[in-house]
């Protein structure tokens, strides 16, 4: 007949892996779980790249600010809008079941005294029906009470997790440079759910501990007023242990989830590199920088199920005695004829359903204490402010149908956080159909430019322009519509093929996507699959080589259709043969788009119709190949170091034009001798 208030034992987080359906510690009469303090563990820093955009490395880790429970709680408060009336509704069941409680103990006490004191089996039946009528309303408003508990808590860690995921795609590349993938996937589970702990079951349980307190309060005084002030006499007792508990236990949360998360994120790293941990052996290092974590947590998890228990059990001796003292007082009150044994027993009824809320609301300042740990950590990310916006309502300009002149007007940038300046007073201009390579040394700031051309980042100083509108003028959307990207990096998503290629354009119809990789001379090698399109390939996949991930990609980019094309070193990390059959599909690409291509790979050089030389944020030389080789400065020089000085001078003007590509074995990194050493030809592109 009892409805279990939401709550978790103050002491205890919402767990680590809690698996959805699973049962909440509701409740006064729960059996308690095993102490399990939230996790946390802090971001750890890098220093964000001031050139290309690359990793820096990790740094240490800091102590996260202390934010104060009431502030905290104001923060998340709004996210329960649209649930409030089931809140209310779910006060109103646990009111309704303290009453209820309180009801059956009163006519316990009046079945004593009569039916069982009277030895009458008539005396019986009437409170019996009472008792059971009053079960069965408690048995309906608890099952009403707990099944809306559990749906409205769900909601809103659904609400709340969709929010924070939908603020994190938002952030600039810089905070996830910040942040190990590890700690996110954290703050989106765990973090999440120790929130809810505090904000909507935190709720429900403070009404219920509150009216419980109230009703079996009223009702004590009126079985016996004195006995009752000598259990009030005692009840602070309780506020002065979860006191004294309250700074300890904190402490050893925020130690816990340092620990816990330290481990999630070894693993989620150690994983990712695992072809590093194989190839230079490292497996007995990682075992030791996983054990070096885990007995961090061991200490830390210990320490914390130590002051739980130490506080429970502490609790256990106080009402003890406060029961004793009820005991004793009745026993002589009897002995006194001025009390009799059903008042007792129903009077020692009420200790037992009194004195559990009552330590609830002393126990309050511990769990909200635990949960503010998670919602410091949500709230880094929440506040973490997106670099670049769309522009406000009205102030937008309306969509065209884009043309494709892109222009850096005096570019400067600086990567937050930077000591330098990453690009400087950048001018050029790539026109509808032109092919413009940019290039130089690493950390020059060639990736940088597609950040902003994309808009991941808006320059600090000059403006970026597309078909003379600045990009900030437009909305993100139809900006990306319009410029695709193709990292460095092959983006494939855990899908099939089909779905990895029509998030190009969603929506398109099978046949633009069978044409899209017809296109980037995919679809043969598609279909040789057992399951052709329908295929499951991840980044990791051992079905797919690197160049046929790479053309799925380029697929993806043909479905998209944009005028603008950005190529971030779109050969690296293939072997010749890879590249030869990836040079066709993005020359398919290319044709008819304005091309920014970002590489240091200089054998495509040739076919640009320009070449930007980069050299610390500046551009240092423009021309064609032919101009910069004749200009024997910084793009000679870098020419020179990866074709041979000599060499490369041999082979300016050269090229594959008028011979198959297809027809030719290219051995070495994108033509050549089989060993390096011999003259490479220079790969060209071809006519558009």
């Amino acid at each position: 007949m009892q409805l279990r208030a939401l709550g978790a034992d103050p002491a205890t987080g919402p767990g680590r892996h809690r698996r959805a359906g699973r049962p909440r510690p509701y409740g006064r009469h729960q059996p308690r779980a095993a102490p399990q303090l939230p996790e946390e563990y802090l971001p750890v820093d890098v220093d964000a790249d001031a050139g290309d955009g690359e990793h820096g490395e990790l740094g240490g880790q800091g102590a996260a600010p202390r934010l104060p429970a009431r502030q905290a709680f104001r923060r998340f408060w709004p996210l329960t809008k649209g649930d409030r009336r089931w809140l209310v509704l779910i006060c109103a069941c646990v009111i309704a079941a303290a009453l209820a409680e309180t009801a059956a103990i009163l006519l316990f006490s009046e079945l004593t005294d009569n039916a069982l004191r009277q030895g009458s089996l008539g005396a019986f039946w009437v409170p019996a029906a009472q008792w059971l009528a009053v079960a069965v309303l408690g048995a309906a408003v608890g099952y009403t009470g707990n099944s809306l508990a559990v749906w409205t808590a769900e909601r809103f860690v659904l609400r709340l997790r969709a929010r924070v995921f939908a603020h994190v795609q938002d952030l600039p590349p810089h905070f996830f440079q910040r942040h190990r993938q590890g700690d996110l996937v954290e703050r989106l589970t765990g973090d999440v759910e120790s929130i809810e702990q505090m904000v909507v079951s935190g709720v429900v349980s403070t009404v219920s501990a509150l009216f419980s307190t109230v009703f079996f309060a009223v009702a004590a005084f009126r079985l016996r007023w004195d006995l009752a002030l000598v259990t009030f006499v005692l009840a602070p007792l309780f506020w002065l242990a979860a006191r004294r508990f309250t700074g300890r236990i904190g402490s050893v949360a925020r130690d816990e989830r340092v620990a816990d998360g330290a481990i999630t994120s070894v693993v989620e790293e150690s994983l990712g590199n695992v072809v590093l941990t194989q190839a230079y052996n490292r497996k007995d290092a990682e075992e030791r920088r996983l054990g070096r974590e885990a007995r961090a947590w061991l200490r830390a998890s210990v320490a914390g199920a130590r002051m739980s228990e130490l506080y429970e059990q502490l609790v256990e001796v106080i009402e003890t005695l406060c029961v004793l003292a009820v005991i004793g007082l009745g026993a002589w009150e009897i002995s006194q004829d001025r009390m009799t044994i059903g008042q007792l027993l129903a009077f020692a009824a009420f200790l037992g359903y009194l004195y559990p809320p009552i330590r609830d609301l002393g126990q309050l300042g511990l769990t909200l204490t635990a949960a503010t740990a998670g919602a410091e950590r949500l709230l880094e990310i929440l506040d973490a402010e997106p670099a670049v916006s769309d522009p406000p309502p009205g102030a937008a300009v309306a969509p065209w149908r884009v043309h494709g002149t892109v222009e850096f007007d005096r570019v400067g940038f600086r990567y937050p956080g930077g000591d330098r300046l990453t690009l400087a007073d950048v001018s050029f201009t790539a026109r509808p159909g032109e092919f413009v390579l940019i290039t130089g040394a690493s950390g020059a700031g060639k990736s940088t430019v597609s950040k902003l051309l994309t808009r991941f980042y808006d320059p600090g100083e000059g403006v970026v322009r597309l078909d003379g509108v600045p990009l900030y003028a437009m909305p993100l959307g139809f900006l990306r519509a319009n410029v695709t990207l193709l990292p460095q990096e092959t983006l494939i998503l855990h899908d099939t093929i089909r779905e990895n290629i029509a998030c190009g354009r969603p929506g398109a119809a099978g046949h633009e996507i069978v044409r899209a990789a017809r296109d980037a001379a995919a679809h043969d090698f598609i279909t040789a699959l057992p399951e052709g399109y329908d295929t499951r390939i991840d980044p990791h996949t051992a079905r797919l080589s690197g160049g046929q991930l790479q053309r799925i990609a380029i697929a993806r980019a043909m479905l998209r259709d944009a005028p603008v094309l950005v190529l971030d070193e779109p050969t690296t990390g293939l072997d010749a043969l890879a590249a030869r059959r990836v040079v066709r599909p993005l020359r398919r690409l290319m044709s008819g788009r304005t091309t920014l291509m970002i590489t240091h790979d200089l054998h495509l050089a040739p076919d640009a119709d320009r070449i930007l030389v980069l050299d610390h944020g500046r551009v240092v030389e423009s021309g064609t190949h032919r101009e910069l080789l004749a200009l024997n400065g910084t793009y000679a020089r870098l020419h020179g170091s990866g074709h041979g000085t000599q060499e490369g001078r041999s082979l300016e003007g050269r090229s594959l034009e008028g011979r198959s590509l297809e027809g030719r074995s290219l051995e070495g990194p994108l033509g050549g001798s089989p060993t390096g050493t011999g003259p490479q030809p220079t790969l060209r592109l071809g006519p558009f």
